[in-house]
């Protein structure tokens, strides 16, 4: 008898343990501490992608001018207007980065380097490009370190078309502005946070498309450009492709486009037809001649 009290007070003071056991793991989560909610900083902490980053992003302005009275230098040193540079008859790739950046600038270029070299356009007789540092800090001599690097790598000559700009940091924050180009400095890393783009611009000097990422399709770079130009760049069969493709604002990329290829094969099928009744209205003629 002595012995079995023990074990009965043993028994029970498990069998209140799993019943307080069962009881908290029923309690709703919003009467837990927190009301149920994983914190913030928490979720913040366990997502593969980073908080976002505070005045970096692109607002677009298509179909807006540039400041073409914007004065710049240009990797000789020398103040240039912005407008002087623009061609009035080729499209412009326009790209903001500056040069100690240390990843992301030199991949937007690079890949932009690559594209070029693949466009199946001439730099300097299709189109052109420009180049402007966002850092104040960037001199005229940087300019032409990477301008001669740049076009080197393409086998271009020195006097390409390929202007590299610096300037005070208010000329540039208006260009940027302008562009729909936002971004912010970074005190603690000394670095500039900003996005990712190439701006198409048209031969006057309108924002006509945005391309963005540091991976360009060749396709959609070279619509982009025979589009700015309105038709004034590219050969006769560029020009026939650019009627089968059409800008795709939700994908930002150009598709395939169904009316326009429909319409080209009504010419084209006019065409033929028309051939067909000039060959046989003049054999006509010949039969008509000989008898």
């Amino acid at each position: 008898m002595p012995s079995f009290l023990p074990h009965t007070s043993a028994r029970a003071a498990g069998l209140f343990a799993a019943v307080a056991l069962v009881l908290t793991s029923a309690t709703p989560a919003s009467a837990l501490p927190g009301g149920g909610r994983t914190p913030r900083a928490i979720v913040e902490a366990d997502s593969d992608l980073p908080p976002p980053i505070t005045g970096v992003d692109v607002e677009e302005h298509l179909g807006d001018p540039l400041p073409l009275e914007t004065r710049l230098l240009d990797s000789s040193g020398e103040e240039v207007r912005l407008g002087t540079l623009l061609s009035k008859t080729r499209p412009t790739l326009l790209t903001l980065v500056y040069y100690e950046c240390p990843m992301l600038c030199s991949l937007v270029i690079n890949e932009q380097v690559r594209v070029m070299r693949e466009l199946g356009l001439e730099l300097g007789k299709d189109y052109e490009a420009v180049t402007v540092s966002i850092d104040p800090k960037d001199t005229p001599g940087q300019s032409s370190e990477r301008r001669r690097k740049y076009l080197q790598s393409m086998g271009k000559p020195e006097n390409a078309p390929w202007h590299f700009l610096t300037g005070t940091d208010e000329n540039v924050r208006k260009l940027a502005d302008a562009v729909g180009f936002k971004y912010t400095y970074d005190p603690s890393t000394k670095q500039y946070a900003h996005p990712a783009v190439v701006t198409v611009l048209t031969p006057e000097g309108s924002i006509s498309r945005y391309l963005y990422g540091t991976s360009f399709d060749r396709q959609n770079v070279k619509l982009a450009l025979l589009e700015a130009a309105g038709g004034r760049v590219g050969t006769s069969v560029d020009r026939i492709v650019m009627s089968c493709f059409k800008y795709d604002t939700a994908t930002r990329r150009y598709g395939f486009y169904i009316f326009g290829f429909i319409r080209l094969g009504s010419l084209a099928v006019f065409g033929a037809l028309a051939t067909m009744l000039i060959y046989f209205w003049r054999r006509e003629l010949k039969k008509g001649a000989t008898t």
